[in-house]
């Protein structure tokens, strides 16, 4: 597949600061597949999906084959099916291109709130850690079965 997933030029310092490599030890994420699947969980968990404006050259759009010898492709199946209620991303009539289209939009809303509660951490690790942290002890109400309680 020709396919490659895009980021967003306003968010492309952003994800380039997440990168761990010999520039940047700081850096949490191995590979930018890896920064873009966990920014589209986040974006579907808070129900953040903008579309994006401006392409960034660098980094460059990643292929869907990196996505998919990562096992990213089924979180890119499953955010198009729950997006789209169906299961039109199978067929063959440019299925393909809307789930590539709905996970850029999850993964650029993800990254919107990352950059926002990341914003003047020292040390992204350790808030990325204590976000983590608060989300799974956070007890909501509403959710009808509760699986945190099998931890």
């Amino acid at each position: 597949m020709a396919s490659r997933i895009r980021i967003d030029q306003n968010k492309a310092s952003f994800v380039q600061s997440l990168i761990l490599n010999s520039d940047n030890p700081e850096g949490i994420f191995e590979t930018y597949a890896d920064i873009v699947a966990f920014a589209a969980a986040v974006g579907k968990k808070y129900d953040y999906r903008s579309p994006l404006e401006h392409i960034a050259q660098e980094p460059s759009p990643i292929s869907y084959d990196v996505f998919m010898s990562r096992g990213y492709d089924l979180l890119i199946n499953v955010l198009a099916i729950t997006a789209m209620g169906n299961l039109d991303v199978f067929s063959e009539n440019g299925g393909h291109e809307d789930k590539i289209n709905i996970f850029e939009q999850y993964a650029n809303g993800g990254l919107s709130y990352l950059q926002e509660q990341l914003t003047g951490a020292i040390d992204y690790q350790e808030r990325l850690l204590l976000l983590l942290n608060k989300e799974r002890h956070n007890t909501n109400p509403t959710q009808e079965f509760d699986l945190s309680r099998f931890l």
